[in-house]
């Protein structure tokens, strides 16, 4: 591990996971997702993801997180993904 990366022991979806990021300690939305679905299919026109989590870095302990946005890790964090089909 260099020193510009981290490492990050988070729960997802009850499972816990270790995750390990660049100098930034964020992952984008479809990193947080394939982190339970790998096999996620982003240009998919039917499934969406709902990324929401818990126990959150900074001022946002929690809250829901959005395509094109990113997630600050912290230890302990709290990650839950659920596909959800468009309707």
């Amino acid at each position: 591990m260099s020193s510009s990366e981290h490492t990050f022991h988070v729960i997802v979806n009850g499972k816990p996971k270790t995750v390990t990021t660049d100098n930034s300690k964020e992952l984008t939305y479809q990193q947080v997702v394939k982190l339970d679905y790998p096999d996620a299919n982003f240009d998919d026109d039917k499934t969406v993801y709902t990324v929401t989590y818990k126990k959150g870095e900074g001022h946002k302990h929690e809250g829901e997180l959005a395509m094109g946005e990113s997630l600050k890790l912290k230890d302990g964090m709290i990650i839950n993904v659920r596909p959800t089909d468009k309707s």
